[in-house]
C-alpha cells in the first residue's frame, strides 16, 4: 500500500489534513472508498481497514476532520469544531473531498464509508448528495431518538452558562457516560469500544483520542442529529442508493441494535430498494476494531464488491 496525504481548504478557510492510500503498482483499480471517521479520533486509526480496501483495488481517502487529529493541529486543539453550525461543516467537508476526488479519478465509483459520528454525518450527506455515490456503508449508526432533542437542550443550556470554547464534562458525561454500563466490571471507560484489550489501550493512549469537547461542538453536533432525522431530510435519500448498516449487538451507539434496526427499518419505509443490515453477536462499538474484525472487514469488501459490478 502506497500511503501519501495533502491538504484542502474548506469552503470557510479551515485547512483540513487528508490521507490517501492507493493499491501497489500493478493492482487493478476498482473504485474509490472515502472514510469518515468518528468523535474525538482520526483518520489514521482506519490504516489497517484500508489496507484491506487497497489489495481488494481500491484507493482510499480519509479526511482528519476540523477539530480532530492533524486537522486541529495538536492534542490541546481537539473538540472544537466551528464557532457556529460544526456540523453542518462536517458535512460540507466531506462533500468537498468527495468532489476532489471525482476531480482525480472521474472514472472511478465512489463509495462513502463512515463510522459512529461519520456514519450521522454520511446519514445527512446522503440526503443532500446521494446521487452519484456507488453505495454507503454506516458503522456504528443508529436510528432516531427523542435523546438527541434533549441533548440539543442540554447543550444549549451549557452553551450559554459556559461559553462556546468551554470544555464541558457533564456533556461528555452525558454523551458516554453511560456507554460503560454493561460491562462491569469495567477494565477501563473505554471498554464500550472493543472486546480487545489491546485496542482499547491504543485509542485511551493516543493524545488525540478520548477528548472532552467544548459546549458548541456538543450543541452543533446535537442539532446536527435532530436535523438529519427529520421525515423530510430523510425522504431525500435517494431510493436507489445501496446502504450497507453494520454494527455490534453490544454497541451502546445503536442500543443494542435496537437503534440499528430502527434506523434499517426507517430506510425501508422510505422506500429504498436495497438495504441491508447485519449485527455481530457480542461485538461492541468499533467493529473494525474488535476481536471478530477480519470477519466484519471480509463482510464489508463482500458487500461493496457485489455493488462494483
Amino acid at each position: 500500500m502506497k500511503t501519501s496525504n495533502f491538504r484542502f481548504t474548506s469552503k470557510e478557510g479551515t485547512e483540513i489534513f487528508t490521507y490517501k492510500f492507493e493499491p501497489e503498482e500493478g493492482t487493478k483499480i476498482r473504485g474509490v472508498v472515502q472514510i469518515i471517521h468518528g468523535m474525538v479520533e482520526h483518520a489514521k486509526r482506519y490504516e489497517r481497514f484500508a489496507k484491506a480496501l487497497t489489495n481488494d483495488g481500491y484507493i482510499v481517502y480519509a479526511h482528519d476532520q476540523r477539530g480532530h487529529g492533524r486537522t486541529a493541529g495538536s492534542p490541546e486543539k481537539v473538540g472544537h469544531l466551528a464557532d457556529s453550525k460544526g456540523f453542518y461543516w462536517l458535512v460540507e467537508d466531506a462533500h468537498q473531498l468527495t468532489e476532489i476526488i471525482r476531480r482525480n479519478h472521474p472514472e472511478l465509483p465512489v463509495f462513502l464509508f463512515g463510522h459512529s459520528m461519520g456514519s450521522f454525518e454520511s446519514q445527512r450527506y446522503i440526503e443532500l448528495y446521494g446521487k452519484g455515490l456507488k453505495g454507503v456503508v454506516l458503522s456504528g449508526s443508529s436510528g432516531n431518538s427523542p435523546l438527541y432533542f434533549f441533548g440539543k437542550l442540554a447543550a444549549g443550556m451549557e452553551l450559554k452558562k459556559q461559553g462556546p470554547t468551554a470544555r464541558s464534562p457533564k456533556l461528555n458525561n452525558l454523551s458516554f457516560g453511560a456507554y460503560n454500563k454493561n460491562f462491569e466490571p469495567r477494565r477501563t471507560d473505554s471498554d464500550w469500544l472493543s472486546r480487545d484489550n489491546a485496542e482499547v489501550d491504543k485509542y485511551i493512549n493516543d493524545p488525540y483520542c478520548g477528548v472532552v469537547c467544548t459546549t458548541e461542538f456538543y450543541y452543533d453536533f446535537m442539532d446536527g442529529m435532530t436535523e438529519l432525522h427529520k421525515k423530510a431530510n430523510v425522504a431525500k435519500v435517494p431510493k436507489d442508493l445501496p446502504v450497507l448498516i453494520v454494527s455490534g449487538d453490544m454497541d451502546p451507539v445503536g442500543s443494542n441494535g435496537k437503534g440499528v434496526k430502527k434506523l434499517y427499518e426507517t430506510y425501508i419505509g422510505q422506500g429504498l430498494k436495497d438495504v441491508t443490515m447485519k449485527l455481530y453477536p457480542g461485538a461492541r462499538h468499533e467493529i473494525l476494531n474488535e476481536t471478530n474484525r477480519d470477519e466484519v472487514t471480509a463482510d464489508i469488501l463482500q458487500w461493496i464488491d457485489a455493488h462494483n459490478e
